[in-house]
C-alpha cells in the first residue's frame, strides 16, 4: 500500500528542483562567451549544407582511419574560409560540411583530395614571425632544427611546421564578413597565382629569374590568419612559393618531381639508440626508384613535402635514399612524430569524394522556417493549455506550469549543448521538441486520470493523491522508457537532420520525467493538503462527476453485504 500523503515533504522537492533551474542558468548566463541562446543548425539561421560521399577505390567501405582524416583535412581547408561555427562531421561513410551564415559558397569545392606532393627546395628566406592563431593547428608543430634526412636510422631530419590553414599569397584578399566575389577579388586571386607559381622563378636568365622570385618572396605573405583561396590547388608542373617551418620561412620550389600518393605508408616510432622520436616511411615502387634517383643526384640539398601549397617538412638530403625507406627525426614529442607521420601518409587520401548534395539555405528562408516552427509550437500549447483548462481545470493548471517549467529546463539544456559539444537545434530538432510536449502532457493525463479512478472507488482527493501516484509511476516510467527507447534506436541508425530529431525527443523525456517527479506530483501533494475552500472544492479540480460516482458507490457498498469502511 502506497504511503500516507503526509510522508511526502513536497518543499524538499520543489526546492532541489529550483535549485537545478538555479545551476542551470547560472551556467547559461556566467559561463562562456556566447550569447544565452541556443545554437542554430544552417536550416534555421542560413548557411550552406555540403555532403561528400567517399569511394574507395576497391569498391568496398571506406576504412574508419581514412575517413577521419579526410575530416581533418577538410575541417582545416574548412576553417580556412574564416566563418564563425563551421563544422565538419562524419556521417556514416560520408563527410559532411555545414558553414552558416552566407559566406559558405567556398565550402562546396573543399571536397577535393589533399594534395601532397615532392619538390625540390631552389631557395629559402627567413620571414618575421607572426602571431599564430588562438586555436590549437591541427597537426602538431614540430621542432623548428635544423632538418635533415638519411635513409638510415637514426639520422636527423625534423621538419617544418604542418599546415595550419596559414600560409597565404600576396594579392589573396582576407575575407570580410558577409564575403566578396566581386570582379576585382578574382583578379587579386589571379594575381596571387601568379605570383606564386609564375614560370620565370626558375627561368634560365638569372636577371629574370632573381626578379621574379624577389618579387613573390616580397609579397608572399605567411600570416596564419589570412584566408588563402589558392590552398590545395597549386599547378604540380609549375615552380611554387610556399610558406614552412612555423610561418617563419618561406620556400622556393621546383616543379614537383613525386606525388604523395606513392607513399605505401607512414609511422611514428621512438628511436631508442639515439632516444628521439622518428618518422619512418615507405614508398610504393615507383615512388621508390623516383626518391632513390633524386637522392643520389641532391645530397645536402632539400626536399620540401608539401600538402596543399604548404611547406609540411624540409629535411636537408644527407646521402642517397635506396630502396624505398626513409627516416626523418628531429626534436619531436610523440604527439608531433604521430601527427606528421598520419599528414605524410594521408595527405594524398586513398578516397576519392563526390559531392552528394549540395544545399543552401538563405537566411531569410531560415528566419522564415525558424518563425514557423515557433508558430507550430505555439499552436500545440495552446490547444494543450485549453483542453487541460476544460477537462481539468485547476489541476490543468498545473499542467501549464509543468510544461513551462520544463520548457525553461530544455532550453537552458539546449544553450549549454550548443557551448559545450557543439549542439546546433535545426528544423528537425524543433519537430522532436514539439512532439515532447505530447509526451510530457500524457504523463499529467495518465497521473490525473488514476486520480480519478481512485476517487471513483469513493476516497477523497487527499487519499487518492498518494494511491493514484503510486500506480500512476509505473505508467508513466513505462511509457517513457519506450519513447526514449525509440529516440535512442533512431539516433544509433539515423543519419543527417534525422538525428537532431531523435535527440531532442530523448533529451525531453528524459526532463519530462524530472518534471513529473519533482514539480507536478508535490504540487498535487499540496493541494490535496490545502484547506482552501476554492482548492478543496471538487468541481474546480474537474473531480465533481467522479466525486459524485464514488459517493454512490461508497453509499452503496452496505446494500451489497460488504462493511462500511470510512476513508480517511
Amino acid at each position: 500500500m502506497a504511503a500516507p500523503a503526509g510522508h511526502l515533504r513536497p518543499g524538499r522537492y520543489l526546492a532541489f528542483f529550483a535549485l537545478i533551474v538555479v545551476a542551470l542558468y547560472a551556467l547559461v548566463f556566467f559561463t562562456g562567451s556566447g550569447k544565452p541562446t541556443p545554437k542554430l543548425g544552417i536550416d534555421l539561421q542560413g548557411g550552406t549544407r555540403v555532403t561528400l560521399s567517399a569511394r574507395n577505390p576497391d569498391g568496398g567501405d571506406p576504412p574508419r582511419e581514412s575517413l577521419e582524416q579526410a575530416r581533418s583535412i577538410i575541417e582545416r581547408r574548412v576553417n580556412g574560409i574564416g566563418v564563425g561555427g563551421t563544422e565538419v562531421v562524419l556521417d556514416g561513410s560520408n563527410v559532411v560540411i555545414t558553414v552558416p551564415g552566407e559566406q559558405g559558397d567556398q565550402a562546396k569545392t573543399l571536397g577535393k583530395t589533399a594534395k601532397l606532393g615532392f619538390r625540390k627546395v631552389v631557395t629559402s628566406q627567413p620571414v618575421t614571425p607572426v602571431p599564430q592563431p588562438s586555436t590549437p593547428p591541427t597537426s602538431g608543430a614540430p621542432s623548428s632544427a635544423p632538418p635533415s634526412s638519411s635513409g638510415a636510422p637514426g639520422a636527423s631530419a625534423p621538419p617544418s611546421s604542418p599546415a595550419n590553414g596559414g600560409g597565404s599569397a600576396a594579392g589573396a584578399p582576407q575575407q570580410q564578413p558577409g564575403g566578396d566575389s566581386d570582379e576585382q577579388t578574382k583578379k587579386e586571386i589571379e594575381e596571387a597565382r601568379s605570383l606564386r607559381q609564375n614560370p620565370d622563378l626558375l627561368s634560365t636568365d638569372q636577371a629574370k629569374q632573381a626578379a621574379a622570385a624577389e618579387k613573390a618572396f616580397a609579397a608572399l605573405n605567411c600570416d596564419p590568419k589570412v584566408t588563402d583561396p589558392l590552398v590545395g590547388n597549386d599547378l604540380t608542373d609549375k615552380p611554387l612559393v610556399a610558406c614552412g617551418d612555423k610561418n617563419t620561412a618561406k620556400y622556393l620550389l621546383e616543379p614537383e618531381f613525386l606525388p604523395g600518393t606513392e607513399i605505401s605508408d607512414a609511422s611514428s616510432g621512438y628511436d631508442t639508440q639515439n632516444s628521439q622520436w622518428v618518422v619512418n616511411l615507405n614508398f610504393k615502387g615507383e615512388g621508390s626508384r623516383i626518391w632513390g634517383d633524386f637522392t643520389s643526384k641532391n645530397v645536402q640539398k632539400q626536399a620540401a613535402f608539401v600538402l596543399d601549397t604548404q611547406v609540411v617538412s624540409a629535411p636537408t638530403i644527407q646521402s642517397a635514399i635506396l630502396g624505398g625507406q626513409t627516416q626523418i627525426t628531429g626534436r619531436f614529442s610523440q604527439s608531433e612524430a604521430k601527427d606528421l607521420a598520419d599528414v605524410l601518409k594521408y595527405g594524398s587520401l586513398p578516397l576519392s569524394f563526390e559531392s552528394s548534395d549540395a544545399t543552401t539555405v538563405s537566411a531569410t528562408l531560415g528566419l522564415a522556417s525558424l518563425q514557423a516552427g515557433l508558430i507550430a509550437g505555439g499552436i500545440g500549447l495552446l490547444i494543450v493549455f485549453i483542453y487541460c483548462l476544460f477537462y481539468y481545470r485547476l489541476l490543468g493548471v498545473l499542467t501549464i506550469l509543468s510544461l513551462a517549467l520544463s520548457f525553461s529546463l530544455v532550453y537552458a539544456v539546449l544553450v549549454l549543448l550548443g557551448r559545450w559539444i557543439g549542439y546546433t537545434l535545426d528544423l528537425a530538432g524543433v519537430a522532436g521538441l514539439i512532439i515532447a510536449i505530447g509526451i510530457t502532457a500524457d504523463s499529467f493525463v495518465i497521473y490525473f486520470e488514476r486520480l480519478k479512478d481512485e476517487i471513483r472507488e469513493g476516497r477523497t482527493f487527499r487519499s487518492a493523491v498518494p494511491r493514484g501516484w503510486s500506480r500512476a509511476q509505473r505508467t508513466i516510467l513505462a511509457s517513457d522508457a519506450v519513447s526514449f527507447l525509440a529516440a535512442a534506436i533512431l539516433y544509433w541508425l539515423a543519419v543527417g537532420e534525422v538525428k537532431g530529431f531523435a535527440f531532442t525527443l530523448g533529451m525531453s523525456t528524459v526532463l519530462d520525467l524530472v518534471v513529473v517527479y519533482l514539480v507536478t506530483h508535490p504540487l498535487v501533494a499540496l493541494i490535496s493538503r490545502s484547506k482552501s475552500k476554492v482548492l478543496s472544492n471538487p468541481k474546480n479540480l474537474g473531480l465533481g462527476a467522479v466525486q459524485q460516482v464514488g459517493s454512490e458507490r461508497k453509499a452503496a457498498r452496505p446494500a451489497a453485504g460488504r462493511p462500511n469502511v470510512k476513508e480517511a
